[in-house]
């Protein structure tokens, strides 16, 4: 019962905590206090957040996790 209530606690506040730091991303041009004071027009800022390192490291641990697997339950069968 402890061990449970321990986990559901646990649970709770780590969501809790993780919902409490979203924050919504600001609009293209705004960061820098707008288009209008930076004297660019609105199309000129990029759109979409930047996701070429984050992705390639996502894929890399996913393969590195895959072959670890792949390795390991090789070797079980054998034995």
């Amino acid at each position: 019962m402890k061990k449970t209530f321990k986990y559901t606690l646990l649970i709770a506040f780590l969501t809790l905590a993780s919902v409490g730091f979203l924050q919504a991303q600001p609009h293209a041009g705004e960061q820098s206090g707008g288009a209008g004071v930076t004297g660019g027009r609105i199309g000129d800022a990029p759109a979409g957040a930047p996701v070429g390192s984050g992705t390639l490291l996502l894929i890399g641990f996913a393969g590195l996790y895959g072959g670890k697997k792949y390795v390991s339950n090789r070797k079980r069968i054998k034995e």
